[in-house]
């Protein structure tokens, strides 16, 4: 196993020194710090500080080994500048977005580092200013909290490069007041008007509740190779859904009627079931859809979205099994937790009137 057994500093000749770095055997020298990523050179301090300088040397490596470094990696790329210091969100933010994240979140983490940067200037990035950033009493509570899960999930990047602490004790999170997403009362009527209005969203209507998918990266997204040749299952890999899980969903027979009126007869594995190509429609296509039809509606309720569809599909799933697991496996959730959660904002009946107390005496 790979491990650190000596490291000390080292004459090399004169007033010139090294860091010598016994690792399971093998020696290393170091005469600076940048491959830790750190600014630090102490061979260009005057010769009476250079010893000096060489033990903060010392230290720095020893902390970068903490940290996961090992003499075979060379982390100089992630050299921070001192005309630069708040650069290292930016390459926090590019660690991070390497992982792929959906549009959506990677867009949100990218505009929280950009307003970080014009609030902390050229200072370097601690959790305390990160913190007073957040705490702006001019931020509503839902989005302080947002922004705070958000810089959270960026901070163990951070670290990789010298930042210490959290903001999770600095900036609390805060209650904030639950929306009920309600199911769609009459969804008859409006698949019926969809159905008119646009064939497409219709067929991302009958996907997003019968088969609970999500509308934009998913719906939007699927070719005929993700179904069987009988177009009564759905498959998607795990890099392509939002919970990094594989979701396979038997597809019903109203649905599968549509997707072969759809297909046709002429079809191939990778083109787009909407586009009928190998390159999908715009992020937006279903968005702005949906809008011109909510401006032509009859049926439409007020704050009902594309994505209430998922939600009354949600709701019917859970009232007919009861079971929170079924729930997260057809909602592609990454976790229980998650479906718990998400059990909360909908308007589902979880007690009867068994289950309260009585008025017996009466």
């Amino acid at each position: 196993m790979d491990e650190l057994r000596t490291i000390a500093v080292t004459k090399v000749s004169g007033n010139r020194y090294c860091l010598s770095i016994n690792w399971t055997g093998t020696r290393y020298r170091f005469y600076n710090a940048k491959a830790i990523g750190i600014e630090n050179a102490p061979n260009q301090e005057q010769p009476k500080a250079r010893l000096a300088a060489f033990n903060l040397l010392k230290r720095q490596y020893l902390e970068a080994i903490k940290r996961g470094w090992t003499p075979n990696e060379d982390w100089s790329k992630l050299l921070v500048e001192k005309t630069q210091p708040t650069s290292l969100l930016r390459i926090a933010l590019k660690e991070k977005l390497r992982a792929g994240y959906s549009y959506h979140y990677e867009r949100k983490l990218t505009w929280l580092v950009d307003n970080l940067e014009k609030y902390i200037k050229r200072q370097p990035i601690t959790a305390k200013l990160v913190a007073e950033y957040l705490n702006d009493p001019k931020r509503s509570t839902a989005m302080r909290n947002n922004l705070r899960r958000h810089f959270i999930a960026l901070e163990p990047e951070l670290r990789k490069y010298g930042y210490e602490g959290s903001i999770a004790t600095l900036v609390k999170r805060s209650r904030v007041v639950e929306q009920l997403h309600k199911p769609i009362r009459d969804l008859n009527s409006l698949l019926s008007e969809v159905k008119l209005f646009d064939y497409n969203l219709y067929v991302c209507c009958l996907l997003a509740y019968g088969c609970l998918l999500r509308p934009h990266r998913e719906i939007r997204l699927l070719t005929w190779g993700d179904f069987s040749d009988s177009l009564d299952l759905v498959a998607l890999s795990g890099s392509r859904t939002k919970g990094k899980r594989n979701r396979v969903i038997p597809v019903n027979d109203v649905i599968r009627q549509e997707l072969s009126a759809l297909r046709g007869d002429e079809w191939t594995p990778s083109h787009n079931i909407f586009s009928k190509n190998e390159k999908p429609f715009a992020l937006g296509y279903f968005s702005v859809l949906w809008t011109r039809f909510k401006a032509v509606s009859e049926v439409l309720e007020p704050d009902q979205t594309l994505y209430s569809l998922r939600h009354t599909g949600a709701i019917r799933v859970y009232e007919k099994t009861g079971s929170l697991t079924k729930l997260q496996q057809v909602m592609g959730h990454s976790s229980l937790q998650v479906s718990l959660t998400y059990l909360r904002g909908l308007e589902v009946r979880q007690l009867d009137q068994d289950d309260l107390p009585c008025f017996s005496h009466y």
